[in-house]
């Protein structure tokens, strides 16, 4: 496992450590956790192309809805 070096305000971190003990964790566990999250959201946007990519040959558009017909109910 690899040390960084971050910057916030103190006030924050205090704020952030409260949270954190609140849910029976560590500031570096919450950190590490979204660490995870924001990079699996990154992830997600390229199964995305790639799923749209495979649908092309699939899927084909009809013609382009109206602005009345989009907002129908």
């Amino acid at each position: 496992m690899k040390n960084i070096t971050l910057s916030a305000d103190e006030d924050l971190i205090e704020q952030a450590r409260q949270v954190a003990a609140g849910r029976r964790t560590t500031l570096n566990q919450a950190f590490r956790e979204w660490l995870q999250s924001y990079t699996a959201q990154t992830g997600s946007g390229k199964h995305y192309d790639a799923l749209m990519k495979r649908l092309r040959g699939h899927v084909r558009p009809g013609r382009r809805f109206t602005r009345d017909e989009m907002n129908e109910r």
